[in-house]
């Protein structure tokens, strides 16, 4: 058996970490929980699943003695709250005894030198230091990986299929066509191609038939706006195909994330009222550091947060020649609004997109995405390798692990855009910086 002993950020990142470690101890220091008494009180995503964590620690002190340990899952683990070796007599003398994590580490090592502990000891943090400081000690040390996806190989939502002339005839002829010989996943967008003559068609996977179909928004202009390449014509079928309720858009800064997703909300709300209401939303996260509070109202403070979708509705507006989008915030069409305050919203018939969703964690994801009512549409867009939550690398963020895990399923679909269109310097600096 061996022993995990947990970092507050483990428990922060998925609060139902401790249920995971299968036949093995857990071990949570007392000093994690008053890291968790601290963050209780925060009214962002790290204070949301500090509460989380901290009702199933109430929950599992309900089935026993929390302190001699618990068992809490089918494979026979277990979980108590350590209260010795707090005190750092064990750490090097160059080691803080009055920082939070040498305390924590220092519960570690007490354990690892302990005659009673059976097995190895197993310090799991996401904090790369801790971990390094860790292993500084003889202790071994690990990332919490449980959520994680391999993001150089991550579904890229559309493939390139040579084929021969008579294939491509078929398909035009028949609208359908089935190659047994390849696999597709679900809304997978295709580009049939003849390598000799440069014949193509655009095609996607349909499930419930088994076949590839022709794309039925393939000259689309969403509010005026207008595909610049092969993977934004894909990304406004899925965008605007009513019937995918999930949409994943995954790339680097310039690509037309964004613009794509508001352009096709704003078709499906505005001009087809297919949707009650296009709902935009953004984690707040700060790209370095926090300049403090901001003045005003929730009205006011938003808006500082909320430029980089109000300048592509500025954008959209005035290449579309439409009335200005503070006309549809006042008649309730566009609602521009920060994650915090999602939680606890039902939210039927809307288009809701959530930008920068890499910042976000896979608990996050799934608090908002369980949001979703009836007749719904959830897009999230993002740069995994654009991160400002430092809890968080492009491998075990929230909108990573969406796109890999929903890649088999009818209702969802996924595109990753590569090519930037925002401007020459643009696309050069998402390339070499």
């Amino acid at each position: 058996m061996k022993t995990f002993v947990l970092d507050t950020n483990v428990l922060v990142h998925d609060p139902r970490s401790i249920f995971k470690f299968q036949d093995n101890e857990v071990v949570i220091p007392i000093m994690v929980l008053e890291e968790l008494d601290s963050l209780k009180t925060r009214q962002d995503g790290a204070g949301q699943d500090a509460r989380v964590a901290m009702r199933f620690l109430d929950e599992i002190k309900n089935k026993g003695e929390i302190f001699d340990g618990v068992k809490v899952n089918d494979d026979g683990g277990k979980l108590r709250i350590e209260l010795k070796y707090h005190d750092c007599k064990t750490m090097p003398v160059s080691f803080d005894p009055t920082k939070a994590d040498n305390k924590i580490l220092s519960v570690a090592s007490g354990l690892k030198n302990s005659k009673e502990t059976e097995g190895p000891v197993i310090m799991v943090s996401k904090d790369i230091n801790v971990r390094v400081k860790a292993e500084s000690l003889g202790i071994k040390a690990e990332d919490y990986e449980s959520d994680k996806v391999d993001v150089h190989e991550l579904f890229r939502g559309f493939d390139v299929v040579y084929v021969s002339k008579e294939t491509i005839e078929t398909f035009y002829r028949e609208g359908r066509l089935q190659l047994p010989d390849k696999q597709f996943y679900p809304n997978q967008c295709v580009l049939l191609k003849v390598e000799s003559t440069g014949q193509s068609a655009l095609c996607k996977f349909y499930q419930p038939f088994d076949q590839l179909i022709p794309l039925y928004h393939i000259g689309a202009k969403p509010w005026g706006l207008s595909a610049r390449n092969l993977e934004q014509r894909f990304a406004l079928e899925l965008l605007l195909s009513d019937e995918i309720k999930l949409v994943s858009l995954v790339g680097k800064a310039g690509t037309g994330k964004t613009l794509l997703a508001l352009a096709a909300g704003l078709q499906k709300v505005v001009e087809e009222r297919i949707y009650s209401k296009l709902l935009v939303a953004r984690p707040i996260v700060p790209m370095g550091k926090d300049i403090g509070f901001l003045p005003g109202g929730k009205i006011d403070k938003l808006e500082n947060w909320m430029h980089p979708i109000t300048d592509n509705l500025d954008f959209l507006s005035a290449a579309g020649g439409k009335d200005n989008y503070k006309y549809f915030i006042d008649q309730g069409l566009i609602e521009v609004e920060a994650l915090t305050f999602i939680r606890g919203r039902s939210m039927p018939n809307i288009y809701f997109i959530i930008d920068e969703a890499q910042n976000l964690t896979q608990h996050e994801v799934k608090t908002i995405i369980t949001r979703a009512g009836e007749g719904s549409k959830i897009i999230l867009t993002g740069d995994p390798y654009q991160i400002d939550n430092h809890y968080l690398d492009e491998s075990s963020n929230g909108l990573s692990i969406v796109s890999e895990k929903f890649k088999k399923e009818n209702i969802a679909g996924h595109i990753t855009l590569t090519k930037g269109e925002r401007s020459i310097l643009a696309t050069r600096a998402a390339e070499l910086l």
